[in-house]
């Protein structure tokens, strides 16, 4: 029996593992020691056996809350993602398992891979619609990939998309992955249309050093990039600074910053409230996005979600809150649950990269309805 997490977004720290009814095992923090909760390793020799996992430092996490009430997701061929027996006591999180192939992955949320990430961009990048460009390199020497899609003509809106600046939250870019899908179909009249009228700047993954790392929320300089907006450093930041860099020389129209919450079982957006530019026609704009995807999909919902910040409290290290103080402009985060949906329950895959993908795509109706009144 061998457990082993040392390839691409992998992380674990095998305590003992000497039979498979009491495997104990840690999570990694992230670099700089301050955030961790992401896991993903890979478990051999032990099919047909019953297996008990203990992470036992899983109450130690940046959000031991969000393991309350969640199921880890396993894997036998890296494709389909489902969840299994899962407890936490408060300090320690239990998986229980009996394989029945050789080999079996278990994760925190279904990986989202380099090699799928380089995939994405080359496919994209056969559109006549899609122009690539490398906004930076990484500390770690990786390329921060940006797809321009659509004709940058004079008088055309400027839309920002990010995903996954916190590279655990892998959900993400399998949103951008359904997003840009759909965005890409020749025969979308939504996608023609909204091409018409605006040009799309996609980052599909943010932090592309943290996901290979099998970080929760930081980059390899120990850097949480959705506190790095307001004053992002070249060498600690590049990721924000080149990428903010670029927003400012193209303006801003509209801006989309794609995460996953670890607590919350529901699918929301966040808006930028909080800022000194508020308005209420902008707030008109928000409340108006939201129940249009609320219309659109019935993963997405606005009942559920984040305080709203008080008038002038806004932190604008935030990417939301920075983009709509200093372009204008309708800019949200859209959060969606590492855990099921709790509207809408799947119990055997819980929240999943389909879903993901599904809401990406519903996303695009909701950007060319708001995009097209203003």
């Amino acid at each position: 029996m061998h457990i082993d997490a040392n390839f691409d977004g992998g992380n674990i720290r095998v305590v003992s593992a000497e039979r498979a009814d009491d495997i104990v095992l840690e999570i990694e923090l992230d670099e700089g020691g301050r955030h961790g909760q992401w896991f993903f390793f890979r478990l051999c020799g032990a099919r047909d056996q019953e297996c008990r996992l203990t992470l036992r430092n899983a109450g130690e996490m940046s959000y031991a809350k969000g393991f309350e009430g969640y199921q880890a997701v396993a894997s036998v061929d890296l494709d389909l993602w489902t969840r299994i027996d899962t407890a936490f006591d408060g300090q320690a999180l239990t998986l229980r398992h009996r394989p029945e192939t050789d080999s079996t992955w278990f994760a925190y949320f279904a990986p989202y891979s380099t090699d799928r990430h380089q995939h994405l961009v080359a496919e994209a990048l056969g559109s006549p619609l899609v122009r690539g460009d490398m906004l930076c390199t990484t500390p770690d020497g990786r390329p921060l990939d940006l797809l321009t899609i659509g004709e940058p003509r004079e008088g055309r809106k400027q839309l920002w998309v990010i995903a996954r600046q916190h590279p655990g939250e892998t959900m993400a870019e399998w949103w951008a992955e359904g997003f840009l899908d759909r965005l890409l179909d020749p025969e979308d009249p939504v996608a023609r249309a909204l091409l018409d009228e605006a040009v799309v700047h996609l980052v599909p993954n943010m932090n592309p050093d943290g996901s290979a790392r099998g970080h929760l929320r930081c980059n390899a300089r120990g850097v949480n990039l959705n506190r790095a907006w307001e004053q992002p450093d070249e060498a600690e930041s590049p990721e924000v600074f080149f990428t903010r860099r670029r927003m400012h020389e193209t303006g801003v129209d509209f801006f989309l910053d794609v995460h996953g919450d670890e607590a919350l079982p529901y699918a929301f957006i966040a808006g930028g409230e909080g800022v000194t530019s508020w308005t209420e026609a902008r707030n008109e704009q928000l409340l108006g996005f939201k129940d249009l995807l609320a219309t659109l999909s019935p993963d997405f919902q606005t009942t559920h979600g984040y305080a709203i910040d008080p008038p002038n409290t806004a932190d604008l290290r935030k990417a939301t809150n920075y983009v709509s103080e200093h372009f204008g402009c309708l800019a949200m985060t859209l959060e969606m649950p590492f855990k099921d949906n709790a509207d809408r329950p799947l119990p055997e895959l819980g929240w999943s990269p389909g879903r993901s993908r599904h809401l990406g795509a519903a996303c695009l109706d909701a950007i060319w309805q708001t995009v097209r009144r203003r």
